[in-house]
């Protein structure tokens, strides 16, 4: 497909590849890709619907849960239905409006995530080390606070990213060897010089994660200097429990954005398809797992969702 330019050029749409090298194969890619985005969206919708509806779960890690819950849905919406498009309809085209507005949503949200586990990690050490000051601490007001400035985070450090690929010219090709707009693959078919691009991204990257990390690392590590004070094994493991699920969705989030971002930026030997499906991955898996992992981890999560689901029948009177 020719590539159309306009006065500045930049091109009116741009073409997503897909899973390139494997284009022929990639539509059996869509079944997996469908059943972890209907997952991801009945998993977060039911967990904070059920936060959300039960008033005993309005308390600051449930309130945060949910709002995790809504960022995940959101997240994987903005890069999935195109995904699915491609692989079932071959529509590769993009605007570079659509692009620009995908590319600022999926790192935006990725940074509100990140800006989410960061608070819940605040929560677990009041709640440990602190746990006669956590009321007064971490209120509902607290974390409204908390998600408004997550969203303000999220915005104003991907509001110069976008601004910064206006300036781009793209005089050779209008192919993203990608299944959707990601930053750096959207910034390296340009025809400009990209070191800004590439400064400033990476720059972002160390500062939200990098950041966000070593503030989570200082709280278990101050949680677990405390649990390992108290003088009961029962308390202690009592203690390392709620932390549990947080600590598991840390892991699972954390670890494959941090292996993406490097890759994508020093990872030249890797196969280039390699590289597409662990992005993909990057953007389903975390999202699908929060809602099982704390499902399964918080009993009276558990509970409610299990009565929600298969309600049982009334008992009947003598």
């Amino acid at each position: 497909m020719s590539l159309s330019l306009n006065q500045t050029d930049r091109p009116e749409f741009f073409i997503l590849i897909g899973v390139p090298g494997m284009e022929d194969i990639q539509i059996w890619f869509s079944l997996p890709v469908l059943i972890m985005y209907v997952l991801i969206v009945f998993g977060n919708v039911l967990v904070s619907y059920v936060i959300l509806s039960e008033e005993s779960f309005h308390k600051p890690m449930c309130l945060l849960l949910s709002t995790l819950s809504i960022a995940d849905v959101l997240l994987a919406t903005t890069t999935t239905p195109k995904v699915l498009s491609i692989f079932w309809f071959n529509s590769r085209e993009i605007s570079f409006g659509a692009c620009l507005a995908q590319l600022f949503f999926v790192h935006a949200f990725s940074m509100m995530e990140s800006t989410i586990l960061l608070a819940m990690a605040f929560d677990r050490y009041v709640a440990i080390c602190h746990p006669l000051r956590y009321t007064s601490i971490l209120t509902n007001d607290t974390v409204a606070k908390i998600g408004i400035v997550a969203i303000i985070r999220g915005s104003l450090f991907m509001a110069p990213a976008s601004c910064l690929i206006l300036r781009l010219s793209y005089c050779q090709t209008n192919v993203i060897s990608h299944s959707y707009c990601e930053h750096m693959a959207v910034v390296k078919i340009s025809c400009s010089d990209i070191t800004i691009n590439q400064v400033y991204g990476l720059t972002v990257a160390l500062l939200v994660i990098a950041v966000d990390i070593l503030c989570i690392t200082v709280s278990y590590g101050a949680i677990v200097r405390a649990v390992f004070r108290l003088s009961s094994m029962e308390a202690r493991r009592k203690a390392l429990g709620t932390c549990g699920p947080h600590f598991c969705v840390i892991l699972i989030s954390y670890i494959p954005s941090l292996f993406s971002s490097f890759t994508h930026r020093f990872g030249h030997d890797m196969p280039l398809h390699i590289h597409i499906i662990l992005s993909n991955l990057y953007i389903l898996v975390p999202p699908m797992c929060n809602p099982i992992i704390y499902g399964a981890r918080t009993k009276e999560i558990r509970e409610r969702i299990l009565s929600f689901v298969s309600p049982r029948p009334p008992s009947k009177s003598l």
